[in-house]
């Protein structure tokens, strides 16, 4: 909860330093974004399948990225909180959060999702 509001709030900062008819679209792509990235945790949670983490991180900051700036700056905010709790909490190491990474950078420049796609990963996802 305490991550939406803060999304919220830089959003409508960075809004507020925008022009006025690019600030509401930049919070439109944003919104659509996050969602993005929701999608794709959801879909890695019931595909439950291994060695699929980063084709998910890959898919998620793809498709946020390809709504325009808002959806990469929403990609690149959850990928690098993500990241940095998995780090300090979780305790999986530098390597795993670097290949993260990787993967989500790999997502945001509009590279192939794919190409971190394990095989018999069922086609619904």
């Amino acid at each position: 909860m305490k991550l939406c509001v803060c999304f919220l709030l830089l959003s409508f900062a960075l809004c507020a330093s925008a022009d006025l008819l690019s600030g509401p679209r930049f919070v439109w792509d944003a919104v659509g974004g996050a969602w993005d990235m929701y999608r794709a945790y959801r879909d890695m949670r019931e595909a439950n399948y291994k060695n699929s983490d980063k084709y998910f991180h890959a898919r998620g900051n793809y498709d946020a990225a390809q709504r325009g700036p808002g959806g990469a700056w929403a990609a690149r905010v959850i990928s690098d909180a993500r990241e940095k709790w998995q780090s300090d909490v979780s305790g999986r190491g530098a390597e795993d959060t670097e290949a993260d990474q990787e993967a989500n950078a790999w997502g945001r420049s509009g590279g192939d999702p794919n190409r971190y796609r394990p095989a018999g990963l069922p086609d619904k996802y």
